[in-house]
């Protein structure tokens, strides 16, 4: 792998995931700017949202498409509820990945689905607004107006009050942070977990892993930049930032609901993960961090059968299964 003399060496990637950046990178560049979003929100061809009929599993799943109130306006949720009996052995409130810029309420499911099947969970994947034309407070908002819909419901919903776990990945596991950070503040909902994939914490982007990254895998520095510049516009990297847009400017992270945390070895958010992970632990708080060696960004949705892919995704499943006893 070659370097350049201003970029600290950075880590290798796993010798079954490098291979397949050369076809990533021609969809997915490492360095996204500003003027890339609006083709980076088009369908790719062969890399489509999956369909209703997908995510219900032959019935596995019952679907249904609703939306809530929020203070920007309703918040659409998708609702994957397990079909049969028993019930439910808990809910899963999803925040999809994009740097805050892409993506919907399908993009990533497909996995949590397989975490709800193989434990009998509902899943609630929430529509936040997208930066920059909807920026920091609402997509934040967005996601806590579908999160206290979901534990105001949770009896209509066939699950446990007390089972309510919050997941995201990138800018959602991001979001998934926040809203642990809210509901701490704001007095509930009560959540049992919290389980943060390779979260975009920190918009500061300053960190080791950063510097090592740049021009390097999936979303690095630049990339990173874009998306934070869209969330927060000039705000970004200054004083002041609040704690529920970027988690990583939290002061305390005490009195947090358990969290796993992971993370690739080669991407840009490996430190401040990884970091954040130590704060609460720290703060007397519970998490589980998993760095995987020489993953990239999100290389278990790419790359779904790799080997480190499946390992990665063994742990969250048994973290799961542990919190919820499912």
């Amino acid at each position: 792998m070659s370097t350049d003399a201003s970029r600290p060496a950075p880590p290798p990637f796993d010798p079954e995931l490098g291979p397949v950046l050369d076809v990533l990178t021609e969809i997915l560049p490492p360095s996204i700017t500003p003027d890339m979003i609006p083709r980076l929100r088009q369908p790719v061809p062969g890399m489509e949202p999956a369909t209703n009929e997908e995510l219900s599993r032959d019935g596995a799943f019952e679907l249904e498409e609703l939306s809530v109130p929020g203070p920007a306006g309703d918040v659409p949720l998708l609702v994957c509820r397990p079909s049969g009996a028993p019930g439910p052995a808990g809910t899963v409130f999803y925040a999809h990945g994009g740097g805050m810029v892409i993506g919907d309420n399908r993009m990533g499911l497909p996995e949590v689905l397989d975490w709800a099947q193989e434990l009998r969970l509902v899943v609630v994947s929430v529509e936040y607004r997208l930066a920059p034309e909807h920026p920091h407070p609402i997509p934040v908002e967005d996601c806590y107006a579908g999160l206290t819909w979901t534990a105001g419901n949770a009896a209509g919903l066939g699950a446990a009050p007390d089972r309510l776990v919050v997941a995201g990945l990138s800018a959602g596991g991001g979001l998934a942070a926040a809203l642990a950070l809210m509901a701490r503040d704001r007095g509930g909902p009560a959540l049992a977990g919290q389980l943060l994939m390779c979260p975009m914490l920190d918009d500061r982007d300053a960190t080791p892993s950063s510097a090592q990254m740049a021009g390097l895998g999936v979303w690095d520095r630049t990339a990173n930049e874009t998306g934070w510049s869209a969330l927060l516009g000039e705000a970004r990297g200054g004083p002041g930032v609040s704690p529920y847009a970027a988690p990583a400017r939290a002061e305390d992270l005490s009195g947090l609901p358990p969290a796993f945390i992971d993370v690739g070895s080669a991407e840009t958010f490996r430190d401040e993960d990884v970091a954040y992970a130590s704060r609460i632990w720290q703060a007397g708080g519970q998490a589980e961090l998993h760095v995987w060696p020489g993953g990239f960004h999100s290389f278990d949705l790419l790359v779904p059968d790799a080997a480190l892919s499946v390992a990665a995704k063994r742990a969250r499943v048994s973290w799961l299964r542990r919190l919820l006893g499912a």
